[in-house]
């Protein structure tokens, strides 16, 4: 389930999560606290988790705050989430803010896919498939850039190299979905 552990409360203002969302550094806050850290800071920059002090460039609302998003409160909260993620979400990052954000998506894409009521869109899913099976072909394979017979355990650079790849290009497919869910147009 996509929503913040029960036992929790938002650690900007210590009460029980309204309109929950999470920020790509994993962290749960209140859509309005985590938009009134924003807006206190510079509005032309990401703000910066106030736990961890990643620059925050997504925010993901729960299944429950969309699911009701006819509620006026919840309606202003998720359309201030939706522009900075419009902002923010679609910027390119970092190898070393990509690396960060790697167990945030690849933990949410599993749950994703191994849930048969999401729908992850089949081009992506297929995608993703394809990236997967290619890698392990290559990972499995004695055929190798750096051979591991010839060099030893220096060999299974290329193979780690492949790993990494595949896990960025994955991530970075789901980071577009999410995008495109809350705030890309």
């Amino acid at each position: 389930m996509n929503a913040p552990p029960e036992n929790e409360v938002c650690s900007i203002c210590h009460g029980h999560f309204i309109a929950p969302c999470q920020a790509n550094c994993s962290h749960w806050f209140c859509g309005n606290c985590i938009m009134l850290v924003w807006r206190h800071g510079s509005t032309l920059r990401p703000c910066k988790c106030p736990l961890c002090r990643r620059p925050i460039s997504l925010l993901v609302p729960s299944e429950e705050t969309v699911r009701v998003r006819n509620d006026a409160t919840v309606s202003d909260v998720l359309h201030d989430v939706e522009t900075y993620n419009r902002v923010f979400g679609g910027q390119s990052s970092s190898l070393v803010q990509r690396m960060q954000d790697l167990p945030f998506l690849l933990r949410r894409l599993l749950r994703e896919i191994m849930d048969p009521r999401r729908t992850l869109p089949f081009v992506i899913r297929a995608r993703v498939y394809i990236a997967m099976i290619l890698s392990a072909i290559y990972i499995i394979s004695p055929i190798d850039i750096i051979p591991e017979g010839v060099l030893g355990v220096i060999g299974l650079l290329d193979d780690l190299l492949i790993a990494l790849i595949f896990f960025l290009y994955v991530a970075a497919l789901y980071r577009s979905v999410l995008y495109f869910r809350h705030g890309g147009s």
